[in-house]
């Protein structure tokens, strides 16, 4: 099993920066890739960003290129999402998640999820 806690949203002016961050424990999680969805009220869930852990490759949604960046830290377990440029569209509850997948870019790709951390962009 693998546990995943996220923290960092809340609430933020259009413009501004957010850090989320997912927390890792459980089985080695250096197997896994991770990756960060979001999902609006009425909509659905959509892919944001993941990073392999074993090789750091990253891949990024078409909304978010440019202006998120998704990392890693060993030492940590930990994997981050930097928001920059925030827009009214990124408000929404981002779900960090870890698998094995080779589609990263679809929720099938991963088998653990965490619980969720609301991010409100206001304008």
């Amino acid at each position: 099993q693998v546990q995943l806690v996220e923290s960092g949203g809340g609430l933020v002016q259009t413009g501004g920066s957010l850090r989320l961050s997912c927390a890792a424990s459980g089985r080695t999680v250096s197997r896994f890739a991770m990756g960060w969805f979001r999902q609006a009220p009425g909509k659905e869930r959509e892919f944001v960003a993941a990073i392999r852990w074993s090789s750091g490759s990253t891949y990024y949604g078409d909304s978010v290129k440019g202006r998120f960046t998704i990392s890693r830290e060993y030492v940590k377990n930990t994997v981050y999402l930097q928001m920059n440029n925030l827009k009214s569209d990124d408000t929404a509850a981002y779900y960090c998640a870890a698998g094995g997948g080779l589609r990263l870019w679809t929720s099938y790709a991963y088998d653990y999820w965490g619980q969720g951390t609301q991010v409100t962009v206001s304008s």
